[in-house]
């Protein structure tokens, strides 16, 4: 054997060795970081198995430890392993937030634990923070986000609704009622109830929010005085208005400094929606806490144009303008819908409002909306009406870093894997790649070696 083909059997050794030495390097680093690092992507068609963003605001802006006990057994004749199920639900919210703390007891084992705790079914849970606590008996992402909310809310907020003059009402099952709308209100941790000052009195101090949708009837001028006095005393406000008199309410617009144009608001760009020309479709909004970053579309039944009058005392916002291909309709809809520029008054138009201003060292709220139908129980889940009535109301309260949080459809199906079915694919990356790797680089080595 020459002394070329021994250096050339050594240099080939030599690659050789440190390939392999590389090859088994890499390997392990792989090996330590995928036991050390846990790494996921959602590829789901609506991250159904991730937070929604809202909820991750809403754990973010939680300062302070979250602490869940979950009251479930390990098996279930229906559902199976709901320790397993509910662990990897709440797993969400500990990958955002470290200090959300998660403990299981076992009924069946601590009967008495659960007895204290009041749970009557298998897989409840207690949610604890900053001192106040709620029990969920269903565990989704909408009723635990919900739960959270109520606990971060400061305080009770109390949501008035005027009533006895034929107002809609917060916890009527009409269709122009506003039930659902405060059954929604309910579930983001507000307190509501209905009020007639002819009866009661002054309003409650307490009130977080006053809400006048539509009344019937002329308001008694003690009444009147009433929600003026509240108004100066600076009381927030939600006024609903439709297209019909004002019933004694002339004097609140006044003060409010508001032009109410008569007339219906028409919409053409309503019909691409199969809805009627009469309403007035939401997608144009104000630079407004109640807007920031709301991208939808909303939709306003039988509007009328709202104009804040320029002044020295309220910060005025156009909240919401409709119509810009449209008009107002100042004629009878019933002997046909046509725009007449000498009666009618093209769009775009203001349809919603607020207002704002420094009273007695604090900031008063006030909100105008030019149909009380955009939260009735017929028109509720149009659009993202929903949304956009709890965030007014949120900002109302002075708690509009609160969000509102709705389910997300389900388009696609979970890919659940077992436990053997995972192991085949641990150990076929981890171990049985990178063997097979290493072989052929053996062989390859082998068979320089023989030429």
């Amino acid at each position: 054997m020459t002394t070329v083909n021994v250096g050339r059997r050594l240099r080939w050794l030599l690659q050789n060795s440190i390939f392999v030495v590389l090859l088994i390097s890499v390997a392990g680093m792989l090996g330590h970081l995928a036991w050390e690092t846990r790494v996921q992507w959602d590829v789901s068609q609506n991250a159904r198995n991730s937070l929604s963003p809202a909820s991750v605001d809403v754990l973010e802006k939680l300062d302070g430890p979250i602490t869940v006990t979950v009251y479930a057994s390990a098996q279930d004749a229906q559902l199976g392993n709901v320790s397993r199920i509910i662990r990897e639900f709440l797993s969400l919210y500990q990958r955002v937030k470290p200090d959300f703390t998660v403990a299981f007891i076992d009924p069946g084992e601590q009967p008495q634990l659960a007895h204290e705790a009041g749970i009557q079914f298998n897989g409840e849970m207690v949610v604890e923070f900053n001192g106040r606590r709620e029990k969920l008996s269903t565990f989704n992402e909408q009723a635990l986000t919900n739960a959270l909310m109520r606990l971060a809310r400061s305080g009770e907020k109390l949501i008035l609704a005027l009533a006895g003059h034929g107002e809609r009402k917060l916890d009527g099952i009409a269709s122009r009622d506003l039930g659902e709308f405060g059954k929604q209100l309910m579930t983001k941790g507000f307190n509501t109830r209905s009020v007639n000052p002819a009866i009661t009195g002054d309003l409650p101090p307490e009130t977080a929010v006053l809400v006048i949708s539509s009344p019937q009837v002329a308001l008694p001028e003690a009444v009147v005085d009433q929600l003026l006095a509240y108004l100066a005393g600076g009381g927030n406000l939600l006024w609903l208005l439709d297209q019909e008199p004002l019933n004694g309410l002339q004097p609140l617009a006044e003060k409010l400094e508001l032009t109410l144009t008569p007339g219906v608001v028409v919409d053409p760009q309503a019909q691409q929606l199969k809805a009627p020309i009469t309403f007035a479709l939401g997608a144009n909004y104000g630079h407004h806490p109640v807007t920031h970053n709301f991208d939808y579309i909303t939709l306003f039944p039988f509007a009328r144009q709202i104009t804040v009058n320029e002044n020295e005392e309220w910060h005025a916002v156009s909240l919401v303008e409709a119509a810009q291909g449209g008009w107002v309709e100042t004629g009878n809809l019933s002997t046909g819908i046509n725009f007449d520029p000498m009666y009618d008054i093209s769009g775009p138009v203001s349809i919603a409002a607020t207002l704002s201003r420094a009273l007695q060292d604090r900031e008063q709220r006030i909100a105008v909306i030019g149909s009380g139908y955009f939260l009735a129980n017929a028109y509720l889940g149009h659009g993202k009406n929903l949304d956009f009535g709890i965030n007014l109301v949120n900002w109302l309260a002075g708690d509009e870093e609160l969000i509102t949080i709705q389910p997300r459809a389900t388009l696609d199906s979970n890919l659940e894997l077992s436990e053997s079915m995972l192991m085949v694919i641990v150990w076929g990356f981890l171990i049985v790649l990178p063997l097979f790797f290493l072989a052929s680089g053996v062989i390859i080595w082998w068979k320089r070696k023989r030429r």
